[in-house]
């Protein structure tokens, strides 16, 4: 059993949060003390190649403060084969990133996550199986280590809608497992001369009893490199609905994510974010698209020190032609951030931020459509 609590001291601009019914697209509701991160993370030893993981979460802020995060059962046999095989079945992420690696699914570089790690967050899990091919390049003595992998899922049905009614956001929570996020109550979403549906999304909600896949593959250079390229189709009929007025949301998108040591010191990584999204039948429908590059420093003369800085962009694109629901908006952002290891249950930091997005449908709210916010956070974690 291990797991983390965090706190910060958090000192914003004043916009309203999404998590309020508000535009703003960051997480914190007020300034002063805040729980970034309280989470327990149960991981059994291996028989046969079984092993079983969960996480649980809490959480002061949304809607669901307590539940589980990820809940799966891991398939590794051992083989001498050059090339593997692996599974996952269960409620997890899949790989798509190379920032989100720490524990509990978090960055070990910012607090504030990217825009598409951030959208993963609160919109994406897999509710299925997951199969791999693996071949590390040690058994075929060579510098390249590859992996090919496809899962067939249920149960992300609403995915891309919360990303098109709102934008996208910064932040560090994590959906879970019964889950509701709530948006702002524009008028051309929630009246019933329009689409008359809530302004809230219960994104791990089974609405048309398809199953979505996923296709991709990891490519490793020595400990240097490191690629992954996803394709992700959740296959949902854009014409269903539940009796909550939760529509199905066609949504597929590519993902690219590079990762490069360059040194000992020092680390780049970047991810691509390219797909879009379709609702009854093009009643709603965007194109979205998102990038960001982050540097990493760390000193080889004291490894409990890390520097790194990112920045952000995303766009969503809407196709449709509905001007009662508006759904425009793009933006970039800049973190910058120190962390400190003081041992090894003990450590700390220091996070700026800084975001400008336009939203079209701020509007209906009688707000600018193009709004800035800047945040800074200082920051003690407890592991254990």
């Amino acid at each position: 059993m291990s797991g983390r609590i965090e706190a910060a001291v958090v000192d914003r601009i004043d916009l309203v949060t999404w998590q309020q019914s508000g535009t703003g697209i960051l997480r914190a509701e007020d300034d002063g003390l805040a729980l970034n991160q309280a989470f327990l993370i149960y991981q059994s030893r291996s028989w046969k190649g079984l092993s079983f993981e969960a996480v649980a979460n809490g959480y002061m802020d949304g809607e669901q403060n307590i539940g589980f995060t990820q809940a799966l059962i891991k398939y590794k046999p051992l083989s001498a084969n050059k090339v593997k095989m692996k599974g996952r079945f269960g409620f997890f992420y899949p790989e798509f990133s190379v920032e989100n690696t720490a524990s509990g699914w978090l960055s070990p570089y910012l607090f504030t996550q990217s825009a598409i790690n951030s959208w993963y967050g609160e919109e994406l899990r897999t509710m299925g199986a997951e199969l791999s091919l693996y071949s590390p390049g040690r058994t075929r003595r060579s510098p390249w280590t590859w992996e090919l992998i496809g899962a067939a899922y249920k149960g992300n049905d609403p995915l891309g809608s919360i990303l098109t009614w709102r934008g996208f956001a910064l932040h560090d929570r994590q959906s879970l497992h019964s889950d509701r996020v709530l948006i702002a109550p524009t008028p051309g979403v929630v009246d019933e001369g329009a689409i008359n549906g809530p302004a809230w999304i219960e994104p791990f909600t089974e609405i048309d009893s398809r199953f979505g896949f996923y296709v991709g593959g990891h490519a490793r250079y020595i400990r240097k490199t490191d690629f992954r390229f996803y394709y992700y189709d959740n296959q949902a009929n854009p014409n269903e609905l539940n009796h909550q007025r939760l529509y199905a949301w066609r949504t597929k998108f590519h993902s690219l994510a590079i990762q490069h040591n360059i040194n000992r010191e020092w680390r780049v990584f970047s991810q691509l974010l390219d797909g879009s999204t379709d609702m009854g039948a093009r009643i709603v429908s965007a194109n979205f698209t998102s990038a960001y590059i982050g540097l990493s420093w760390r000193p080889a003369q004291n490894r409990k020190h890390r520097v790194s800085a990112r920045y952000d962009w995303f766009e969503v694109n809407e196709t449709d032609n509905e001007r009662k629901d508006p759904n425009n908006s793009n933006g970039d952002a800049f973190t910058i951030a120190w962390r400190y290891s003081y041992s090894k249950v003990v450590s700390v930091g220091i996070e700026h931020h800084v975001n400008n997005s336009d939203v079209e449908n701020r509007v209906f709210f009688d707000q600018e459509v193009k709004q800035s916010q800047q945040q800074t956070m200082a920051v003690v974690s407890f592991n254990f």
